[in-house]
């Protein structure tokens, strides 16, 4: 387990529409290329933390993902290149106002209201990436107040970690501590004050924070 400080992380990338279930559920096309949107990185909030419900949206949904750490720079050519840029891996939450989002979405306007407010982006303590573990294959829920909400297997993804990383390779350089939020599965749904979100997986751990006013 590792657990480096939040406020050393470089750029996140976010990947949207990633399980093609999660992009029927909200009616939207499923992509032929990663749709990739950012955050910054005082968006993160570490482990049992209380994250205070935003202000100016209603509908707060979770959507829980496999998060990357790159440890190196540069552009990945392959996927066998991929794999030697990843450090480390973990879970984490893209905070979601859907009731923002949509919105935003019909004026044709951009996500970050949405998406990149403060502490919307929860993340778990790190795995060292050593191989031993498939990430191709990594299985992962979401809890709401004890009750599954969301069942992720990263062999549903429509671009997997390796793809992903070629693909971000392809436009930006890089840069070690980047991260990379893979993409969420079916399911995702509203949060209320009072909650208590909870993502596990075997091979990473479980991690929870409670929704405040």
């Amino acid at each position: 387990m590792c657990s480096d400080s939040l406020d050393k992380v470089n750029r996140i990338f976010c990947i949207g529409r990633n399980y093609a279930a999660h992009a029927a559920e909200l009616k939207n096309e499923i992509p032929s290329s990663p749709v990739v949107f950012m955050k910054p990185p005082h968006c993160l909030v570490a482990p049992n933390q209380a994250i205070a419900f935003p202000k100016h949206g209603s509908e707060l949904h979770h959507e829980a993902e496999l998060v990357i750490k790159v440890g190196q720079a540069g552009r990945p050519q392959n996927i066998s290149e991929a794999d030697k840029f990843i450090e480390a891996f973990t879970l984490g939450l893209d905070l979601t106002l859907r009731d923002v989002q949509q919105g935003l979405k019909q004026k044709g306007l951009p996500w970050e209201k949405a998406k990149a407010f403060e502490q919307s982006a929860p993340l778990g303590n790190w795995v060292v990436y050593d191989g031993s573990v498939n990430l191709n294959t990594l299985h992962f829920t979401c809890e709401v107040n004890g009750e599954t909400k969301q069942q992720g297997d990263t062999g549903l993804m429509l671009f997997s970690v390796h793809t992903l990383l070629v693909e971000l390779g392809k436009i930006w350089t890089l840069r070690k501590s980047d991260l990379i939020f893979t993409g969420t599965p079916a399911g995702v749904g509203p949060l209320a004050i009072g909650d208590t979100i909870t993502i596990s997986s075997e091979h990473i751990g479980s991690f929870s924070w409670s929704i405040v006013e």
